[in-house]
């Protein structure tokens, strides 16, 4: 009976001091705030996070009451070069926790071979499509980090894109697509502490986290009207086929080209030859399990684009294939 007196009474005294605080400002509204379609929502600085005491979690739940149902429950999917080695990945989802409890979290990949924009931008372009209207993507594959290069916030009509203006976020938000593109300067938005070489932990997530509470978009910065654009090298059309080159190696070894499903529309693909250095294929199969096992094989991929396999193998070791060969189609 003592200790629930006690209980009850250290509650009422963390209700006055609760009370006793001015709770944070709501999210500022645009003009537009109406057209947009966003509510007002408490903003949970990082700065304020971290002067609360050590009861911060019972002071935080009176501070910031917030039904379940009033936290916008968007999903954030993150894509990036950072392995699964370190704590990267971790410490960015700590901190957009920490400014939306209700995230919810798709990790793409955090495979992409360090620094390698192309690579990203392609596994970002396939996956967007994918999610559910208002996600949220973090992409993070930076080697301009801290740099002049401008961190990005990209609205497009079905999504939102957060990260580097490198390139990377090219592929996935097509310019007829984009609503409006955001350079992120207002730092109200940000960790108050940045480095200069973890902008996905001190901008990019943050941002994501406080426009996923319902922060609208435009808040977080000054429009832009060009985003870097990252295009993938041209195929050349010839009388009797096509030249393109491998672009992308995926986790099985199969080599993805440049040439689309379109790019081979006017010829037939029963009689195409592939060639890659001393390798040739005959026709494009519809299946990995149209060959023999170890058999190489050219398919239109789940990217339409085409591919170079192996079944149950690896192409890429099997004939030392490597991103940026040239490969050819000729009729035959």
């Amino acid at each position: 009976m003592i200790f629930e007196d006690l209980e009850a009474l250290a509650s009422g005294f963390l209700c006055k001091i609760a009370q006793s605080v001015a709770r944070p400002a709501p999210y500022p509204q645009p003009k537009n705030a109406e057209a947009t379609g966003e509510n007002s929502r408490v903003l949970r600085a990082a700065s304020e996070r971290s002067a609360l005491p050590s009861f911060r979690c019972r002071i935080a739940r009176l501070w910031f009451p917030c039904k379940k149902s009033e936290v916008n429950q968007r999903i954030i999917t993150l894509l990036t070069d950072f392995g699964s080695r370190d704590a990267f990945v971790g410490i960015m989802k700590g901190v957009i926790l920490g400014i939306n409890p209700a995230a919810s979290f798709i990790d793409l990949s955090h495979e992409v071979p360090p620094q390698d924009i192309l690579a990203g931008a392609l596994l970002l372009r396939s996956a967007a499509a994918f999610f559910p209207p208002r996600t949220i993507h973090i992409a993070v594959v930076d080697p301009g980090v801290g740099s002049s290069r401008r961190p990005v916030l990209v609205e497009t009509v079905d999504a939102i894109f957060v990260g580097p203006d490198n390139g990377l976020l090219s592929l996935a938000a097509p310019a007829e697509s984009i609503v409006r593109i955001i350079h992120l300067t207002n730092e109200q938005y940000f960790l108050p502490q940045r480095s200069h070489t973890f902008h996905g932990r001190d901008i990019f997530a943050p941002v994501a986290a406080h426009v996923s509470r319902g922060a609208a978009p435009e808040l977080c910065g000054v429009t832009v009207a060009n985003l870097e654009q990252l295009s993938l090298p041209p195929t050349e059309r010839q009388l009797d086929g096509l030249i393109g080159q491998v672009i992308y190696i995926d986790h099985f070894g199969n080599a993805v080209t440049n040439i689309t499903e379109a790019d081979l529309r006017p010829f037939p693909k029963e009689t195409l030859l592939v060639s890659i250095e001393n390798v040739q294929i005959n026709g494009i199969a519809t299946t990995y399990a149209a060959v023999e096992i170890d058999a190489p094989v050219t398919i239109i991929n789940s990217w339409g684009m085409l591919e170079i396999a192996v079944r149950n193998g690896s192409a890429a070791q099997r004939f030392a294939i490597q991103r940026g060969q040239r490969i050819r189609l000729i009729t035959v």
